[in-house]
C-alpha cells in the first residue's frame, strides 16, 4: 500500500480570513474624538477667514453682518436646539429604558412587541418621523374647557424621542445580556428571584457600560437638531434664513452664517466625543 506523502506541491486554498477591525457602533464619535485639539483651535481660528474671501462683499461688511446677528443666533437659536435636544434625550432615555425591560421580558407576547417598536423606530428615517408626528398630533386640545396649543418644537421634540427610545432600547438590552451569566446564577443560588436579581445585581453593573454610548446618541441627537427647520421650528438654522433675509438675501452671507452654525455644531459636540471616549476607557473591563 502506497504511502500518502504529508506534504504537497499542489496548490492549497487556505481559510479566508477578514481583514481589519469587526464594526464598531462608536466609529462615528472616535473618528471625531480623534482630532487632535491643536487641529480643532486653528479650524476654529482659520473658518471666518476661509469663508469670508470666498465672498463677493466685502470682508469687513460681511463680517459686521455676522457680528450684528451672532447673539441672536446664539442665544435664541442654537440655545433652542441645545434645549429641544436635552428633552428629546429626557424622553428617549426614560421610554427606552422601559422598552428596553421588556424586551428581556419572559412573557412572549411583551418581548415580541417591545422587539417590533425597537426595530420600527430604530430602522426609521428621523426625518420620516418627524413629518408624521407633525401631521398625527393635533395642533391643540382641549382638558376640561381649556384650550391648550402644542407648538411645534414639542412636536419635534416627541418626534426625535422616538428613534433615540429605539436606540436606548437596544442599549438597554445589549447591556444586560452582557452581563455574564454566572451572576444570575449565583443570584439563583443565594435565592434571589428575577426581580431582585435584575435590579440589585445586573442593572447596577450595566449602568456603567450603558453611559458611553448613550452620551453618542446625544451628540448624535443634537447635530439631527436641525432637522426641526423644516418643521417650522425656530431653531439656529431658521433664524439664520431669517437673518439673511434681513440682509437683503445676498448669496455671499450663505457661507458665513451657516459656517458659524458648523462651528457652533462642532464646538459643542466635540468635547463631548472626547469625554465619551475617556469614559469608554475608565469604565472597560481591565483584565
Amino acid at each position: 500500500m502506497a504511502m500518502i506523502p504529508d506534504r504537497s506541491d499542489l496548490a492549497v486554498l487556505k481559510p479566508f480570513r477578514m481583514q481589519g477591525a469587526p464594526y464598531d457602533a462608536m466609529y462615528h464619535v472616535r473618528w471625531l474624538a480623534g482630532i487632535p485639539l491643536r487641529w480643532v483651535v486653528l479650524l476654529m481660528l482659520l473658518w471666518p477667514t476661509a469663508v469670508l474671501a470666498q465672498s463677493g462683499m466685502a470682508m469687513a461688511d460681511t463680517f459686521a453682518a455676522l457680528w450684528r446677528w451672532m447673539p441672536f443666533l446664539v442665544t435664541q437659536g442654537f440655545l433652542f436646539n441645545i434645549l429641544i435636544s436635552l428633552f428629546s434625550m429626557l424622553i428617549g432615555t426614560v421610554l427606552g429604558v422601559v422598552l428596553g425591560l421588556a424586551q428581556i421580558s419572559r412573557v412572549r407576547p411583551i418581548r415580541g412587541l417591545s422587539w417590533f417598536i425597537t426595530q420600527l423606530f430604530r430602522n426609521s428615517p428621523w426625518l420620516v418621523l418627524l413629518f408624521i408626528v407633525l401631521l398625527a398630533l393635533p395642533y391643540e386640545i382641549n382638558i376640561l374647557g381649556q384650550t391648550f396649543r402644542i407648538p411645534a418644537w414639542m412636536k419635534a421634540v416627541f418626534g426625535l424621542s422616538l428613534p433615540i427610545m429605539a436606540n436606548i432600547s437596544e442599549i438597554v438590552r445589549g447591556a444586560v445580556i452582557s452581563v455574564p451569566s454566572g451572576q444570575w446564577e449565583a443570584a439563583e443560588s443565594l435565592g434571589f428571584n428575577r426581580r431582585q436579581t435584575l435590579y440589585e445585581i445586573i442593572l447596577p453593573q450595566c449602568f456603567k457600560r450603558m453611559i458611553p454610548p448613550w452620551m453618542n446618541w446625544y451628540a448624535i441627537l443634537t447635530m439631527a437638531t436641525p432637522l426641526c427647520s423644516l418643521l417650522g421650528v425656530e431653531e439656529i438654522i431658521t433664524l439664520s434664513r431669517q437673518a439673511m433675509s434681513a440682509e437683503d438675501n445676498q448669496p455671499e452671507l450663505l457661507i458665513p452664517f451657516y459656517g458659524f452654525a458648523l462651528v457652533l455644531f462642532f464646538a459643542y459636540c466635540y468635547p463631548i466625543a472626547r469625554i465619551t471616549i475617556w469614559l469608554e476607557r475608565r469604565v472597560s473591563v481591565k483584565f
